[in-house]
């Protein structure tokens, strides 16, 4: 059991037999009366968002989520196949269950697979990927004042903001949890 001063961004908690992963939560003080929590959780099978408030002191289930280090295979229809790197299983996790992971997903990508009692029920990146660039415009040498920029296409189709020095077929470090630029990759 886990109580609400205990729960963070990314928990997940079993509520009425559903699995919830906690997407922001928030501590409410208010002048008389107890302190209240709100989370906006994600629906971890579903997909669908809720807001749910409670009493500060409340207790969930803690959801044991275990993590898998995993390649990324092939995506075939609706669900994508990754396979366990020690065991050499392979699982199908449906695509609506890792939509924001997409943008940043190459085969043979290694990244965590969170199981929840024999069930894929997600995935989990590094903090950084290296992606390659397949469209930019170029850079013109002078055409700055002072850190100008322009926009890349990366090879899985997602876009990032760069500075004018980046070449197509450049490698860049991506963040995953911003979508933004940080570095070419060596």
């Amino acid at each position: 059991m886990i109580e609400t001063g205990q729960i963070k961004k990314g928990s997940t908690l079993e509520i009425d037999g559903t699995l919830y992963q906690v997407l922001e939560i928030e501590h409410i003080k208010i002048g008389r009366g107890s302190a209240q929590v709100r989370m906006k959780l994600r629906d971890v099978r579903g997909g669908h968002i809720i807001d749910k408030s409670a009493q500060a002191g409340t207790r969930y289930q803690k959801a044991r989520i275990e993590r898998q280090e995993a390649q990324f295979l092939y995506p075939e229809g609706d669900f994508y196949n990754f396979m366990n790197t020690e065991t050499f299983d392979q699982f199908p996790v449906p695509k609506d269950r890792i939509e924001e992971a997409l943008p940043f997903l190459i085969e043979n990508a290694t990244c965590n697979l969170l199981m929840y009692n024999d069930e894929a029920v997600g995935i989990e990146l590094p903090t950084a990927v290296a992606l390659k660039v397949v469209e930019t415009d170029p850079g013109i040498k002078g055409d700055t004042a002072q850190g100008a920029t322009k926009s890349a296409k990366l090879e899985t189709g997602h876009t990032v903001t760069v500075p004018l020095f980046i070449n197509t077929g450049d490698v860049l470090k991506v963040d995953t949890r911003s979508g933004e630029y940080l570095e070419r990759a060596k």
